[in-house]
C-alpha cells in the first residue's frame, strides 16, 4: 500500500512499491489519460508530470514517487491554472485548444504525451524556437505522422500564453500609471 498525490489529491493505492505508475493510474484509479504504448519509455504516450517534469509512467515504480506531485492529463488544466496564476481552472489549456484547432490529433495514441510534454515546455519556455520544440518533443511518437501540425500547434499555444501573460501584466499596471 502506498500514498500518492495525483492531481492534487492524496490517494492510498493497493499496488506494491515496484508496480509501474501506469498500472496504478489505469487499472486501480481508472484514469484514461496516460496510455500503454510501448512499455519501454520510448513513445511518450504514458507521460505524466512529476513535480512539473515529464515522466514516463510505464517504467516508473510507485516507490519512487512518494512525496511527489503527479499530474495526469485529467489534471493538466488545474496544473496549468496553478502555474500561471489563473483565478479559475479552464476546461482546456492553450496546448489542448491549439492541438485541436490545428487538427494535429488524429488517432489519439500520442495526444496524452504530446499535451504533457508541450505543457512542460511552454511553462518553462513560453517562446520556444522550432528547434527547441523539436528537441523537447523528441521521443514522443505520433503514429499518424502529424509532427508539422503538432509543432504548429505548440507555436500557436505559445502565442496564446504570451498574449494572456501580457494582458495580465497590462491589467496589473492599470491604476499604477
Amino acid at each position: 500500500m502506498a500514498s500518492l498525490t495525483i492531481n492534487g489529491v492524496s490517494i492510498e493505492v493497493q499496488a506494491g512499491d515496484d508496480t509501474p505508475l501506469l498500472y496504478v493510474l489505469s487499472d486501480e484509479l481508472q484514469l484514461q489519460g496516460p496510455r500503454f504504448g510501448c512499455g519501454l519509455a520510448q513513445c511518450g504516450s504514458c507521460s505524466v508530470l512529476v513535480d512539473g517534469v515529464e515522466t514516463r509512467t510505464c517504467v516508473t515504480p510507485i516507490a519512487s514517487l512518494k512525496n511527489k506531485a503527479i499530474t495526469t492529463l485529467e489534471g493538466i488544466s488545474a496544473y496549468y491554472a496553478a502555474q500561471t496564476g489563473l483565478a479559475s481552472v479552464p476546461q482546456t489549456t492553450p496546448v489542448q485548444d491549439a492541438l485541436v484547432e490545428e487538427q494535429a490529433l488524429q488517432c489519439g495514441y500520442c495526444y496524452n504525451g504530446m499535451i504533457i510534454k508541450a505543457t512542460e515546455l511552454l511553462l518553462n519556455n513560453p517562446d520556444p524556437t522550432d528547434a527547441e520544440i523539436r528537441s523537447a518533443m523528441n521521443g514522443h511518437l505520433c503514429r499518424c505522422g502529424t509532427y508539422p501540425k503538432i509543432i504548429s500547434a505548440i507555436k500557436k499555444a505559445s502565442r496564446t500564453i504570451q498574449l494572456a501573460r501580457q494582458s495580465a501584466a497590462d491589467s496589473s499596471m492599470e491604476g499604477i500609471i
